[in-house]
């Protein structure tokens, strides 16, 4: 019997290239990757991830694909657009890699003939009727969609349930929103719940008098049979299916709602093959500055999470739309335990001012530890915002960030107040050689490689643009502009260096490049030499560069701290912060306890107000402090005192250390590419990036589940493991009499409190 064609074949060694070329370009795009939770990704069986926000169209699931083949070596079948398949070099990249394409409705949307208004908005609010439109005609499909113009960057859209003629139809569901109805009606008195405020007291019950009606696009029905019919082909085989399920890459700061299709995908899987075990896994997609070159990501892993049987029982029996209601709601909460969101823009960068007053002994933290943190402030800022207490806070960093940004500085720079005009002086100057020194690095390769800069720039915002102006729900249309300066550069860095290789090797052939290439060195090795020598000063400037733009940043505050008036304004606004910062701890102290259960006991930042001096935290949490960091965090040497990093003239933390890309030390230690932190192994434990627990360490949860078991199983044999490397450095040491100069592993008791 003849094997039948897979839907969407995924072929191993082709999908191991593709990842492994565009690997090299997210090393450089991005400073830092760190996955945080790969722990919990299943070794065996079928898997869903859930990824959101989507917020870089296609570097998204390249990201994803990369950590979870790296971290548990598993290959995933995204879900593609159709749109994107057809693209001419994404489309066979996906295919080879084993996308399955999915049709949008809203990708093939076309405007309509004539325009659509409500005749009875408040009695029947299904009922559309046109003028000059064509309802009967092949514009328009049952089940298809009518979408109204994009309204601050919102579309509506309604399916089509019935067609009564050329000129009337009616909707599944009636339009939801004040604006919409309000293009529907051309009436103004709505409030923002939808409701009609003063209909009935005027008479009116119809549209506006004399309103012609809205323009409107069509989009026809997509059947969707094949795509559930691939995803279910892949999970029966125990692979990995990867879906963003908010529907399309957008820009925003809170999540869409989520699509139905992964909640039918997990609930038909199930239906089909009870016994097969499986798991949708939440993924958290967390970007600083998505859409800038040498960002940074932190992609989060959350508890798996398994399908109730009920709702598979439910969905079997024919009660779909509740069963995937409820399913979708579960899969919401989990996306939100692994990601940040808020309300809107203004709301974030208050979060992240805040965060950053909670932590005013200038201690770095992990990326993971950053999101969580953000995370639970969002938390709880959301929950509180009301309260007197928060509105003061809010109104007084308000004020603090808008004092920043008219002094053109940041925040970790306020600390410059407290250098002396003689250390001012030495500082600048010693940063000024420092940057020269850095420029000398960067301008070969600035040079060379600036056609590339400037085509990726143009093209990515031409692209943006254009995606904006196709979108119902992008604001600015930044989540394409990675995935575009990343492809640009994919196809224009090849082309110039293989130009610059032409005109070397010319050179040489023509007259020994004026004489400085001997004449016994043949011209193929010019060609090899230049194909290494044009990457490599590349890669260099964009080092080099990258610690100069940090430099460069730093020196504003130090020429202001020159002159008295400006100095004056710098220490006021250093002595702002300190009370702030005093303020920020304080209300983080009241209401945390109140929001979290484990506030004390997982606090990232002990208090440093506290009256004795001591930090909040008892004494007997400082020796672990360090243990409870993940593995990828901790110091190469915990005992050893780096003065590498040392700024001369003082620096930005409260240490007096330049910040970390501002310092010499730190080229000696970057590695060829920046994606995953330094690390001791590539073990399961060193990926689990909780929360710094310096905090007491609580008891065991109850077990009652075989999850449960599991994980403190992992646990237990990774500190086994662990403790075992010790012993062996140990005895090493003892027998050769040598000091390791690997990180140290946790004592046996703190071993076993990490546990």
């Amino acid at each position: 019997m003849a094997r039948r064609k897979e839907l969407a074949p995924l072929t191993p060694w082709a999908y191991d290239f593709i990842l492994w070329s565009f690997s090299l370009l997210l090393d450089l795009f991005f400073r830092e990757v760190h996955p945080r939770g790969s722990w919990k990704i299943p070794k065996r069986g079928p898997v869903i991830f859930v990824a959101a926000p989507h917020a870089n169209q296609f570097v998204d699931p390249l990201l994803l694909m990369r950590v979870v083949y790296l971290e548990a070596h598993r290959r995933i079948s995204n879900l593609i657009a159709g749109k994107s398949m057809r693209r001419k070099f994404v489309g066979p990249c996906a295919r080879a890699a084993g996308a399955i394409p999915v049709e949008r409705a809203l990708d093939s949307t076309k405007p309509g003939s004539g325009t659509i208004y409500l005749p009875d908005p408040e009695n029947d609010p299904t009922l559309v009727r046109g003028i000059g439109t064509k309802f009967d005609s092949s514009e328009v499909q049952i089940g298809g969609l009518l979408v109204l113009p994009s309204v601050k960057g919102n579309a509506a859209n309604a399916e089509i349930l019935e067609v009564h003629g050329p000129e009337e139809l009616k909707l599944k569901k009636g339009f939801k929103g004040s604006d919409a109805l309000e293009q529907m009606t051309g009436r103004s008195d709505i409030d923002v719940n939808g409701n009609f405020v003063d209909g009935d007291a005027r008479g009116r019950k119809g549209p506006a008098r004399g309103y012609q009606g809205t323009k409107y696009k069509t989009a026809p029905k997509v059947d969707q049979t094949k795509v559930y019919d691939a995803v279910f082909e892949r999970l029966n085989a125990g692979g990995c299916c990867g879906i963003f399920p908010e529907g399309g890459s957008h820009d925003r700061t809170e999540l869409l709602p989520l699509k139905a299709g992964v909640a039918i995908m997990a609930l038909g899987a199930l239906a089909a093959n009870p016994d097969c075990d499986l798991k949708i896994v939440p993924c958290g997609m967390n970007y600083f500055h998505a859409h800038k070159f040498r960002s940074r990501a932190v992609i989060e892993f959350g508890n798996p999470v398994e399908v109730p049987p009920e709702l598979v029982g439910m969905y079997k029996r024919g009660e779909r739309r509740d069963s995937v209601g409820q399913l979708l709601d579960i899969i919401y909460q989990a996306l939100v335990s692994v990601t940040v969101t808020s309300p809107d823009y203004d709301t974030l960068m208050l979060i992240q001012a805040v965060r950053r007053l909670y932590n005013p002994t200038g201690k770095k933290l992990p990326l993971p530890m950053v999101v969580e943190l953000n995370r639970r402030l969002v938390k709880g800022y959301t929950h509180y915002k009301d309260d007197p207490k928060i509105l003061n806070l809010k109104k007084s960093v308000l004020d603090y960030n808008k004092q920043l940004w008219l002094l053109g500085i940041r925040d970790h720079q306020v600390e410059y107040a407290r250098l002396s005009i003689p250390r001012v002086i030495f500082t600048l100057f010693y940063r000024l050689g420092k940057l020269a020194v850095m420029a000398i690095g960067t301008l070969p390769g600035l040079v060379l490689f600036a056609p590339v800069f400037v085509a990726t720039k143009m093209i990515s915002i031409k692209k943006s643009r254009e995606a904006l102006a196709a979108s119902t729900v992008k604001i600015q249309g930044r989540d394409v502009m990675a995935t575009w300066k990343l492809l640009v550069a994919l196809a224009f860095a090849p082309i110039l260096y293989v130009f610059y290789t032409i005109v070397l090797t010319w050179w040489t052939y023509r007259n020994r490049v004026n004489g400085y290439v001997p004449e016994w060195v043949p011209l193929w090795i010019v060609v090899l030499l230049s194909m290494v020598f044009f990457p490599s000063i590349t890669f260099a400037a964009l080092r080099f560069g990258e610690t100069g733009m940090d430099i460069v940043k730093s020196m504003r505050p130090l020429l202001l701290s020159l002159f008295p008036s400006s100095s004056n304004t710098i220490y006021k606004l250093r002595e702002k912060r300190t009370g702030l910062s005093a303020q920020v701890t304080e209300v983080i102290n009241t209401f945390g306890p109140e929001m979290f259960d484990d506030f004390d006991s997982t606090r990232i930042i002990a208090n440093p107000f506290k009256e004795s001096g001591t930090p909040a935290t008892p004494s007997h949490r400082e020796p672990i402090e360090e243990a409870a960091l993940p593995d990828s965090f901790r110091p190469t040497s915990p005992r050893r005192v780096n003065t590498a990093d040392a700024s001369i003239g003082g620096g930005s933390t409260a240490q007096g250390h330049l910040p970390r890309n501002e310092s010499f030390g730190n080229l000696g230690s970057i590695g060829l590419f920046a994606t995953r932190p330094p690390s001791r192994s590539r073990s399961r434990s060193g990926s689990n990036s909780g929360t710094s627990r310096s905090g007491a360490i609580k008891g065991f949860s109850s077990l009652n589940s075989k999850a449960g078991f599991d994980e403190v199983s992992k646990k237990i044999r990774g500190a086994m493991k662990e403790r075992g490397k010790e012993r062996t450095r140990r005895r090493s040491e003892e027998g050769w009499g040598l000091t390791g100069s690997g990180p140290e592993t946790p004592t046996s008791e703190e071993g076993k409190k990490e546990v």
